[in-house]
């Protein structure tokens, strides 16, 4: 898992294509939100398959695999834990390398359970 810490008002998608340098992943999930012509491409030329829905005002609908898609909530469930602690959640900390170490830190906790 990467993790990538930005201003609250960066999208998730600027940051995408910077996560996956360097990984030979066998597939991408991910939701809606990813699904840019630039990100997609970007993703086959790394020769993972795009498990990405289309957004729905696409005129052409790509394929995906929706068993596979199913997987995401994995991910999910855990950010869904990790906002259980106050401090990643309301972001306390002030210094982006604070925020990471301390989302870290309840990444273990989360782990360790």
């Amino acid at each position: 898992m990467r993790v990538r810490v930005t201003a609250g008002q960066v999208g998730d998608l600027t940051q995408a294509e910077a996560l996956l340098a360097g990984l030979k992943p066998g597939a991408v999930i991910a939701d809606k939100g990813y699904d840019s012509d630039r990100f997609v491409a970007a993703v086959q030329a790394a020769g993972a398959e795009v498990v990405i829905p289309p957004l729905g005002c696409r005129k052409v609908r790509r394929e995906y695999d929706r068993h596979t898609y199913k997987e995401r909530n994995l991910a999910e469930r855990f950010i869904g834990k990790i906002k259980q602690y106050r401090r990643v959640a309301t972001r306390y900390e002030k210094t982006a390398r604070n925020f990471l170490a301390f989302a870290h830190v309840a990444s273990i906790m989360i782990l360790l359970r």
